[in-house]
């Protein structure tokens, strides 16, 4: 190997001395010489013994930081070190192998720089960069045709997560007018998110089947994507809950009865439990890293992401209306609005389910305007 120097490895030059010392054992004989190598104080002196690593292996290193980083800050540490980190940390190589997690940048921070960096990771391969990048810049910059050609970038290298977002895109005709629904183009990218096992999709998938909503009606068969989609939640639970070290018995728990949900009522009942119908109570999955990014942004918007126009009522996605009555509302009290039907059902286990009341009639508050009356969602 050869350093960035063009020197050998190890380098020639960083010279040692070799100091000769004569020991005794305990009956007082001679022992055979022992040689102790040390660097050469004027040598090591004047010697930087990190540019005497190959460039290769210092790119290899960075690779996995990238690849295992838990927030920004921890590249960003790299970043800001010495010139020579800097310049190998946006290696193509380097930022193809970063994480999601890497990409979890704070609305608050968002900056031209922030959105230099995630440009730089998608033209350099990252799926999770483009996928980020892509819905930062459909939803929140309304970039529109720029975001769904980031989406499209990283859902033919099968990110599941992009695949999922196209499909509600195409099911509500995000970024156009209601005639622009597709809805057996949503259908198919949504089943080839489910094969790729994303929860979400697998949900979707299942309503659609049960309510032939783009697809031929069947009900048996979207029952068991449903199943499916509970039955990989809870697999993800337990995943995370082994890598956290925490007990089990702490959140997973059985009983005859359903366990109440989180509201004002009960505020110490966690998580999401999609099982809990069956008694199981499993803690909410973490949103992903673009999500976040999309809650905050339009949370610090006082959640109005444009004139009439509403944000998605579950927590965990952030998608706002790209035009007037994009979203379904609740059929029973039309106070929530859902972007999918996976998030109505998620919302519904979280917290609506407590909080829904029937109403004899309700109506949009400024009326009928934009492309007609909302469709209605109905809770199950």
């Amino acid at each position: 190997m050869r350093t960035r120097r063009g020197l050998c490895y190890p380098r020639a030059d960083v010279c040692v001395d070799k100091i000769v010392v004569k020991r005794r054992d305990f009956a007082g004989y001679n022992m055979a010489c022992r040689k102790r190598q040390r660097f050469s104080p004027v040598i090591a002196g004047n010697s930087d013994l990190f540019d005497a690593l190959p460039d290769d292996l210092v790119i290899s290193i960075l690779s996995k930081l990238s690849s295992s980083a838990s927030c920004p800050s921890d590249f960003i540490n790299v970043l800001i070190t010495c010139k020579r980190l800097n310049s190998f940390a946006l290696q193509p190589l380097v930022l193809s192998k970063a994480s999601s997690k890497l990409f979890a940048i704070k609305a608050e921070n968002w900056s031209e720089s922030a959105h230099r960096f995630l440009k730089c990771c998608a033209d350099a391969g990252n799926v999770e960069a483009c996928y980020t990048l892509g819905m930062i810049r459909f939803y929140c910059l309304q970039n529109r045709g720029s975001g769904a050609s980031l989406m499209a970038k990283a859902a033919i290298s099968s990110h599941a997560p992009a695949l999922y977002s196209l499909a509600v895109i195409q099911f509500n005709g995000s970024g156009g007018s209601k005639n622009d629904k597709d809805l057996r183009a949503g259908v198919a990218l949504c089943a080839r998110a489910a094969f790729l096992g994303h929860i979400d999709a697998l949900r979707e998938l299942g309503h659609c089947l049960q309510d032939g909503y783009g697809v031929r009606q069947n009900i048996t068969e979207g029952r068991r994507f449903l199943v499916q989609a509970n039955a990989r939640e809870l697999a993800a639970g337990l995943s995370s809950a082994s890598v956290s070290n925490i007990a089990t018995c702490s959140w997973l728990t059985w009983s005859p009865h359903p366990i109440p949900h989180p509201t004002n009522r009960h505020p110490n009942v966690p998580g999401c439990p999609l099982l809990s119908d069956f008694g199981c109570n499993v803690p909410a999955p973490e949103a992903h890293p673009a999500n976040k990014f999309l809650t905050d942004w339009f949370g610090s918007r006082d959640g109005i992401p444009g004139p009439g126009l509403r944000l998605c009522s579950h927590v965990g996605c952030g998608r706002p209306e790209t035009r007037r009555h994009e979203f379904r509302r609740c059929s029973v009290c039309g106070a929530v609005n859902y972007c999918s039907r996976a998030c109505q059902a998620l919302d519904w286990k979280l917290r609506h389910k407590a909080e829904c009341a029937p109403v004899e009639r309700w109506l949009d508050e400024e009326g009928v305007g934009g492309d007609g009356m909302d469709e209605v969602i109905a809770e199950s």
